[in-house]
């Protein structure tokens, strides 16, 4: 049995199968709906039942308080419809967002190697083609660890059979954890996508800024390699930040790529540069790097910032105090079980701060 769920205001219709979830069944038809957590807890896909019967699943309280529920809202990633339904959702999608729907796939593991002391690359040759954006991410099923894991996706989209992941390890983190110590090549997992709204967007013709640090570089890598295989003509800047030289992967790769392009420019920085590595590049974190690069006027270009939350937070002040605004600024925040989230839990939904 399944339901026909409406969606206002954009109008679109979905097939919900009898014990899916509308978050789901929307993504898995090309249909964006805003959430983050996917468990009931963070409230982001929160919406308005205007007609029908509904489940409301496993809902936090905290997330959807009584008074919310008498009032006839649900969150959609947990929400289970029991009739056909009208909502109404805070829908707000670019129109550089491609919209792939999500799909399962099976992954083969065909290399691992360590890309730092705490980040190994991970790829992975899918049973069918999976489209994508550059900046989108996977959700792995990952043996013995309840629910899934999302990872962001480094390859760019023309490698559509490919999948590479940048696996930091988490302290405790037993997803993490068996990836790095248990995972071998040949080995199979399960994989859905895409999901995400962090992407380039292509028709905005300003300079495009990418701040990454730690495995956040891996959708930024996605995005560039991306943006220059299709000839893309717009200054491009990656800064890349890692305590030490010994963190710095990939380096060759950005380096090769900044003397391949004229328009694309890789600044590196280090805020603990050990003594022995004789470190003559940026000395600091990466948004100080931004500055001094900039002179502190960022004006004109679009930000893309991926990394763990104190990175972001600080790059967004710089970026705002150096004339760049809310419009011009996009996000992929790396959470891990330390943050109060899942490892490697993030939204598909960015908000621009």
């Amino acid at each position: 049995m399944s339901y026909e769920v409406t969606v206002e205001p954009t109008g679109d219709v979905i097939e919900v199968e009898e014990g899916q979830t509308i978050l789901d069944a929307a993504l898995r038809q090309g249909v964006w709906l805003p959430f983050a957590c996917g468990h009931g807890t963070c409230a982001t896909c929160k919406c308005q039942v205007v007609e029908g019967d509904v489940d409301l699943g496993n809902a936090s309280p905290f997330a959807l308080m009584d008074m919310e529920r008498d009032e006839g809202k649900v969150l959609a990633c947990c929400a289970m419809p029991e009739s056909d339904l009208v909502i109404e959702a805070d829908i707000d999608v670019d129109p550089d967002f491609a919209g792939y729907p999500v799909r399962d796939f099976v992954g083969t593991v065909t290399d691992i190697v360590d890309l730092s002391p705490t980040i190994k690359g991970i790829t992975f040759a899918l049973d069918d083609d999976m489209e994508f954006q550059a900046g989108q991410y996977v959700n792995l099923r990952i043996p013995g660890v309840e629910g899934t894991r999302a990872f962001s996706i480094a390859n760019k989209p023309s490698d559509s059979r490919a999948l590479e992941l940048h696996v930091r390890l988490v302290a405790n983190g037993a997803g993490t954890t068996w990836l790095h110590e248990s995972l071998q090549v040949g080995d199979t997992l399960d994989v859905s996508g895409p999901y995400g709204q962090f992407f380039v967007r292509k028709s905005d013709e300003q300079g495009a800024i990418f701040i990454a640090g730690g495995s956040g570089l891996s959708s930024p890598q996605s995005m560039i390699l991306d943006m220059l295989e299709e000839g893309d003509k717009r200054e491009i800047y990656l800064f890349q930040g890692v305590r030490n030289v010994a963190e710095l992967y990939n380096r060759e790769l950005f380096e090769a790529l900044d003397q391949q392009h004229a328009n694309f420019h890789y600044i590196p920085a280090l805020n603990e540069p050990q003594e022995d590595e004789n470190w003559t590049g940026f000395k600091g974190f990466v948004h100080e790097a931004a500055i001094k690069y900039f002179d502190n006027h960022f004006s004109g270009h679009k930000a893309y910032l991926c990394g763990p939350p104190p990175m972001i937070d600080a790059a967004i002040t710089a970026l705002m105090q150096g004339r760049l605004f809310e419009r011009d600024i996009h996000m992929e925040r790396f959470l891990t079980a330390a943050d109060g989230a899942e490892e490697q839990t993030r939204s598909a939904l960015f908000k621009r701060i």
